[in-house]
């Protein structure tokens, strides 16, 4: 469980360095469409190859389309933020998304609490308040680079409020039903992971199709990529055993915990620098994780 946790940390604080060293000229040379498909898909081939590898007399009685169905609805919420997160940035500015997505981690909590019937202690929700602290802290100005002025002004149009709003309320829904199939289905992790990713490619071929232009499905790909493509697809088959073997709540201090990875990575490749605002962001998860795993 330790290494799985590790790794999935620093998948996700390395997946922003190794966009910026995938650039070309400034800008990002692919699809972000053909990426979100070619990781849904390899995740679909490593489940079918676990299904076969441990499950391979499953019986078939076990399974129905009552079991199939359900994942239709989560892949396809995860395809709806997928696709928002391009939408909203026309009405507001990368960094005030950086900054207000943080409140995923408030919406994912009261839906946990509220659909899973998870009653959360006031020290946990404390701690949870200390985590989206966190990651505005950082977000707001835990790097930058040398000589740049500190400050940082936000900008968001009310159209964007909305969206953003709509933005966190699906990503806790997602996270939440899918935890929530995950743990009362009576069958494998694998053949669960495989209805889910079916859905999953199925979907984001159909988005990709409809937002693709002249430029080829591969067109601008490299060996980071790649690298991109299967860390992304290792860290959503870690993130689907966190939810089936533990709760919503791990995967929000993994992706909190990231941060540090992210700040390393980015000082030791691109020479940013880090700000008061960094340490502040983990003293906050530090005290946050204390809070909620430490008292008893």
């Amino acid at each position: 469980w330790a290494l799985m946790l590790v790794l999935s940390v620093a998948i996700y604080g390395s997946h922003a360095p190794l966009l910026t060293v995938c650039k070309v000229d400034g800008r990002i040379p692919f699809s972000s469409a053909s990426v979100v498909v070619l990781v849904e898909l390899t995740k679909l081939l490593f489940s079918l190859l676990s299904l076969l590898t441990c499950n391979p007399e499953l019986p078939r009685a076990v399974m129905s389309w009552h079991h199939v169905v359900p994942f239709a609805l989560s892949a396809l919420l995860y395809a709806a933020n997928n696709n928002l997160v391009v939408h909203m940035q026309l009405f507001m500015d990368p960094s005030t998304f950086q900054v207000l997505s943080n409140l995923k981690i408030v919406s994912t909590a009261l839906l946990y609490s509220l659909f899973l019937r998870q009653r959360l202690r006031s020290r946990q929700w404390l701690a949870l308040l200390l985590l989206v602290a966190a990651g505005v802290s950082y977000s707001w100005g835990g790097l930058r680079e040398p000589g740049s002025p500190s400050g940082m002004r936000l900008h968001i149009t009310l159209p964007g409020l909305f969206l953003m709003s709509v933005y966190c309320l699906i990503s806790g829904l997602s996270a939440v039903y899918t935890e929530a199939i995950l743990k009362t289905q009576p069958l494998p992790l694998s053949l669960q992971n495989l209805f889910l990713y079916v859905f999953g490619v199925l979907l984001n071929l159909i988005g990709s199709f409809w937002s693709s232009k002249e430029a080829g499905f591969l067109e601008g790909f490299s060996f980071w990529v790649l690298v991109v493509v299967v860390s992304q697809a290792v860290n959503g088959l870690i993130m689907s055993v966190v939810m089936k073997h533990s709760t919503n709540i791990t995967r929000l201090f993994i992706i909190s915990w990231s941060i540090l990875v992210n700040a390393f990575l980015s000082v030791a490749l691109f020479s940013l620098q880090l700000t008061p605002l960094f340490f502040l962001a983990v003293l906050c998860i530090s005290l946050a994780v204390y809070l909620y795993y430490g008292v008893t």
